[in-house]
């Protein structure tokens, strides 16, 4: 795998192929390098998903990109207040953007991603792992 720059790690409303404005904005100021997978489980919530990284045996599916350094702060900040964990809006955060490693072709690349800050209690767990796919 030959990428430079900041990865980001999308598995739901940000992926290529979805219909969220914020999708095609990333997709103009990114690369795409492809298709990967993280350790964890991911949830229905409404309209969107949510993921929870864990270390377990189950993969969430999604896009990995790679933004260009210095574009990684302006692209970072505003899919921060995309997903509502900028200091502009009023804790608790539904979402927090932490790093996770994933796994793309077989190599394990750190990304960023946007994690579920809130509880699954009730949630609907999306088995396969794979938004784009449940929800359509």
């Amino acid at each position: 795998m030959n990428s430079t720059g900041v990865h980001l790690f999308v598995y739901g409303t940000l992926r290529r192929g979805s219909t969220s404005p914020m999708a095609a904005l990333l997709d103009a100021q990114s690369q795409r390098i492809g298709t990967a997978q993280a350790r964890g489980s991911l949830y229905a919530l409404h309209g969107y998903p949510g993921f929870l990284p864990d270390g377990g045996e189950d993969w969430v599916i999604g896009d990995l990109f790679s933004i260009l350094p210095e574009q990684a702060e302006p692209v970072l900040s505003a899919l921060d207040d995309y997903e509502e964990c900028s200091p502009a809006f009023p804790q608790p955060h539904e979402y927090r953007r932490a790093m996770v490693e994933v796994n793309i072709q077989g190599e394990i690349l750190d990304a960023w991603t946007y994690v579920y800050a809130w509880p699954t209690t009730g949630l609907t767990r999306i088995k396969s792992g794979d938004w784009l796919a449940w929800s359509s």
